[in-house]
């Protein structure tokens, strides 16, 4: 499956973006779905993951209460909403598919290219 995002930009702490993950090749129903981010001088880490239903989510501590990752099986994309951002959130964000689970330190199969994401203080 190629993983395509998109979404990312600059925008003011406290400000919005929605970000998007559009699959080709394969339905995205079949896989485990989720987000990572890399700011600048550190390591990749995990965001959000979603199940194949969308029934169960998962969050990073750092985003719980201000990202809302969701799917949509029917148009083979993957959301990752991003509300109350602030300047720490800056990053490139990448979107990812697993056929098994993503969490935390696990390998992930497919990723997609970046979107970069600025929150300016």
């Amino acid at each position: 499956v190629q993983l395509q995002a998109s979404g990312g930009g600059l925008v003011q702490a406290g400000g919005s973006l929605r970000l998007s993950c559009a699959a080709s090749g394969r339905s995205i129903s079949s896989y485990v779905t989720g987000w990572f981010r890399q700011a600048p001088g550190k390591e990749r880490e995990f965001v959000a993951a979603i199940s194949r239903s969308g029934g169960v989510t998962n969050y990073a501590d750092s985003v719980k209460g201000r990202f809302t990752i969701s799917r949509d099986n029917a148009k083979n994309t993957v959301y990752l909403q991003m509300n109350s951002l602030k300047p720490e959130d800056t990053a490139v964000y990448y979107c990812a598919a697993d056929p098994r689970r993503i969490a935390p330190g696990d390998p992930v199969t497919y990723w997609g290219q970046g979107t970069q994401v600025t929150v300016s203080s």
